[in-house]
């Protein structure tokens, strides 16, 4: 008994000796734990940054799609393999994406200072191609992931190399602080509704569109009651840029990609200038939009083609486009009609958006004796020039728009179209058709030389949102390409394509349908 008892005793003096151990190495006061908490200032979803006092949100989507009939970046068949129309042509494409976007806001003596970020991931599947060795064999370029095998046709060959490929897109990133944005952002020549009035589509024409962004200074005053102003400096780089064409470089073979010569833009001066004028009330919106353009080519091909060679003025382009949205129609609750028009000179791609194509070459059917197949020829650019003359420029004018209507909270659907004219103006089909005509027999059955051309798109898009978030969607486009010129033209082999060399093409318009299928979760 007296044993147990001093073990209970000694048992008893060990838990206290430890506990009192553990007592000493606890601080003397515990830190408290900061937790994240809902920053309610600028709508829902914002939290605090811990330890400080700017506020962040994390947003974004995954989409999946494909596209019939069309492009792997959702455009239609209007140029290269698809637009080929024969057995290298895709009858689908497929598209996996995630969007991922950060926004920080934080409150001062200026107003808030906002920072954004917008970036895609994104893996498409591309096409296979002529492997231009003359043996007809083929090869498959994965976007983003390098060029597959080039010996063989066969899928596991071609996609060895490309298996991991993909696409980063950074969309923007941009600083606002007191009224003015910088960085790369949605150009504030745009409507709201960018490219789209209504529909998924991303190649129509009608107005500016840099869904994308595009590197600007821009400062905008706020009027109060909707009314806003902006005028900005926009790097033109890439996204305002259409062609800008040395005539005298012209070729059959180019003609077969339309094109009309060497693409010869000189470096950068100047910015786009860019000014707006906004009113968004509840009963709709109505912008007011400018541009002006620099066109600044590089040099003449002669005597040699660099520096020496000489080259032409800069030409300044411009464009001006109006927008109306109209909302709350009597039709029903929460639908719209957008619309918008636009006139450029020298300014195309504020007409033929950054998603649009430029360069259309599509080939069909012909009924035509002696003709191989058909081709139709369409090239926007800003101005077309030839050695020893000044830049001619482009001039066009478009409209698109779209009614929407919802049917009720979970389905809508979208009727929208576009249109799209290019004149080349009696100075430009001047340099264009002489160009033409001096390649000689392979141009002598032209029997109107005409470059103008008309572009005009419709469609339908229905919407399903079986819950908040989730959006099914399916959207049919035809478009048609009504060019001007006549008669025939004999273009040599093209190896990528794998068309035949030495036959004559009847020169004709071309129409196109495609449709796209899409899901989309947004977060």
């Amino acid at each position: 008994m007296k044993t147990v008892k001093s073990l209970i005793l000694g048992s008893a003096a060990a838990l206290v000796a430890m506990g009192g151990a553990q007592a000493a190495d606890l601080p003397i006061k515990a830190k408290a734990v900061e937790y994240v908490k809902v920053c309610s200032l600028y709508g829902a979803g914002f939290y605090y940054i811990p330890g400080t006092d700017t506020c962040i949100k994390l947003g974004g989507y995954l989409r999946v799609e494909t596209s019939l009939n069309a492009t792997g970046l959702y455009n239609s068949n209007f140029a290269g393999v698809q637009g080929a129309n024969n057995r290298l042509s895709n009858y689908y494409f497929t598209r996996s994406r995630e969007d991922l976007n950060i926004d920080t806001r934080t409150a001062t003596e200026y107003g808030v200072v906002r920072t954004f970020f917008d970036a895609t991931f994104s893996w498409t599947t591309d096409t296979y191609s002529g492997n231009n060795n003359g043996n007809g064999s083929t090869v498959y370029s994965q976007i983003g992931g390098g060029t597959g095998v080039g010996g063989a046709s066969a899928p596991n060959n071609a996609n060895a190399g490309a298996i991991a490929g993909g696409t980063l897109g950074v969309y923007y990133a941009f600083i606002q602080f007191a009224g003015f944005t910088m960085g790369k952002a949605v150009s504030q020549f745009d409507t709201p509704w960018q490219n789209y009035p209504g529909n998924n589509y991303d190649g129509l024409v009608g107005g500016g569109g840099t869904v994308t962004g595009v590197n600007q200074f821009t400062y905008t005053a706020d009027f109060g009651q909707g009314i806003s102003a902006s005028i900005s400096a926009v790097d033109p780089t890439a996204y305002y840029q259409s062609n800008l064409y040395n005539v005298s470089g012209i070729s059959a073979a180019g003609i077969q990609g339309g094109g009309y010569g060497l693409n010869s833009f000189g470096g950068t001066r100047s910015p786009d200038i860019q000014a707006m004028v906004r009113v968004d009330q509840a009963w709709g919106l109505f912008q007011a939009s400018f541009a002006a353009h620099d066109n600044h080519a590089a040099y003449y091909t002669v005597p040699a083609p660099n520096e020496t060679a000489g080259h032409p003025a800069d030409k300044w382009g411009w464009a001006a486009q109006l927008a109306l949205s109209i909302k709350n129609i009597p039709t029903g609750p929460g639908d719209t009609i957008n619309i918008q028009g636009v006139y450029t000179d020298g300014a195309t791609r504020y007409n033929f958006q950054s998603l649009a194509v430029q360069n259309y070459a599509m080939f069909g059917g012909t009924g035509l004796p002696g003709a191989y197949q058909s081709l139709g020829i369409g090239v926007a650019s800003d101005g077309v020039f030839a050695n020893g003359t000044n830049i001619s420029t482009v001039q066009t004018w478009g409209f698109r728009g779209a009614y929407t209507h919802n049917w009720d909270a979970y389905w809508n659907t979208a009727i929208y179209g576009a249109y799209g004219q290019v004149k080349y103006g009696n100075g430009g089909a001047t340099l264009v058709c002489g160009a033409i005509a001096a390649l000689g027999a392979a141009t002598a059955g032209i029997t109107n030389c005409n470059p103008d051309f008309n572009l005009a798109q419709v469609g339908i898009i229905t919407r399903w949102t079986p819950v908040k978030n989730l959006t099914f969607s399916a959207d049919l486009t035809y478009a048609n390409l009504d060019q001007k010129y006549s008669g025939t033209v004999v273009l040599p082999a093209a190896a990528s394509l794998l068309k035949p060399g030495g036959v004559a093409y009847e020169l004709k318009d071309q129409n196109t349908v495609s449709l796209l299928l899409r899901a989309q979760r947004n977060f």
